[in-house]
């Protein structure tokens, strides 16, 4: 592909929840502005398509079966350091934040600010710069980014 064509590209996703209704929610959101290459339901299969797929950007759960998102995130990593991970998730313990950002991922967006912070958060983490929507601090109060 040429550089221009590929400097045209819209940047890649995967996305991982294993509530149907949400993931297609998020498919609604993001699809006009990125492009979706697949969506999956467990950390395994997150895992395995992140191989497959190599997006540019992964926006996962946490809470899912088999392997939750954070696991899922730390072997993603492991094998491809480079990989730019998102949470999207209900979970606002800060515990929990410290935790998904410890293990290598640039994103923590709530699902209920999902419409106001996703699309910024992929934005952000294309470039290299970490997102976490508002209102949510690690333990410390230190916002990363």
């Amino acid at each position: 592909m040429s550089d221009s064509r590929q400097a045209m590209r819209r940047p890649r996703l995967l996305l991982a929840d294993d509530h149907v209704d949400t993931a297609e929610q998020l498919h609604n959101l993001l699809q006009p502005h990125f492009d979706v290459v697949a969506l999956v339901e467990d950390g395994q299969a997150l895992v395995s398509a992140a191989a497959r797929l190599t997006p540019d950007v992964i926006v996962t759960d946490i809470a899912m079966p088999g392997l939750n998102g954070i696991e899922a995130c730390a072997l993603i990593l492991r094998d491809d350091p480079g990989a730019r991970v998102i949470f999207v998730t209900v979970h606002a313990e800060p515990t929990l934040v410290a935790r998904g950002l410890a293990v290598g991922a640039l994103g923590y967006v709530l699902k209920d600010a999902a419409g106001d912070d996703l699309v910024p958060a992929i934005r952000a983490v294309l470039v290299g710069d970490c997102y976490v929507s508002r209102g949510i601090y690690p333990p410390g109060g230190a916002r990363p980014g």
